[in-house]
């Protein structure tokens, strides 16, 4: 078992997405720790997307080996879930979906980013169209907005957080209740989606594996859909 320390390292030792994304945590000030084994990858990433995680991805006995070395309680392991299926020694305790894509891709007319004083608006958009939202202006996590606007009011937003070398992320998707069915999400989506792909490379999210509709939103805008499971 051997200790990586820079992003770099961590894509030489696996390549997966989901570990070069967890390697932001290695950046300075990222208070994080990685570890190789055999073929896989360990990434201890703290506070990213909310959780104190360990992010893995390589075959299922190395990650064992990786869990049972540095796995501990507070401790959010994400794997895929066929590798969890592999691992029945330890529980799950929920799964989700990671969607990726690479290349280009064409920025839609009518949106933009949105200046910081403008994120008040985004809090009271969000608190209508999405309460439950993962992402909130002003709180660690989103670099910056995107809006569509429908005369001088906020209809539609969606977020950067978490980005890494590498791979941008998208979050914080939402479009008011009075304007959904017109295709302002794909809209947004495509817009802050074009904008990380250009400036990274790749680009990926995280979804409720229930929520049908964002999934093929995003499936048009060329993503794939890969099941992750968080262990206890």
């Amino acid at each position: 078992m051997r200790v990586l320390h820079t992003p770099e390292e961590v894509a030489a030792a696996n390549p997966d997405p989901l570990v070069r994304w967890a390697a932001q945590s290695l950046l300075p000030g990222g208070g994080g720790a990685a570890w190789a084994h055999g073929g896989a990858v360990a990434v201890h990433a703290p506070a990213l997307n909310r959780h104190d995680r360990l992010v893995l991805a390589g075959p299922p006995d190395d990650i064992a080996a990786l869990l049972d070395a540095h796995h501990r309680p507070g401790l959010s392991p994400l794997v895929t879930t066929e590798t969890a299926d592999a691992l029945p020694q330890y529980p799950a305790h929920g799964t989700f979906g990671w969607m990726e894509r690479a290349g280009t891709l064409a920025a839609p007319d009518g949106v933009r980013w949105l200046r910081e004083d403008e994120w008040d608006d985004v809090e009271s958009l969000l608190r209508k169209a999405s309460p439950q939202s993962y992402v909130w202006p002003h709180e660690r996590g989103p670099r910056r907005w995107a809006g569509i606007h429908v005369g001088d009011a906020l209809v539609a937003v969606a977020a950067e957080a978490w980005s890494a070398p590498g791979i941008g992320f998208l979050a914080g998707v939402a479009t008011h209740p009075d304007h959904r069915g017109r295709g302002l999400s794909t809209r947004i989506c495509a817009y802050v989606v074009g904008a990380l792909l250009a400036e990274h490379g790749e680009c990926a999210l995280m979804v409720d594996r229930a929520n049908a509709p964002a999934i093929r939103v995003y499936e048009r805008l060329g993503f794939t859909y890969r099941s992750v499971t968080a262990l206890k």
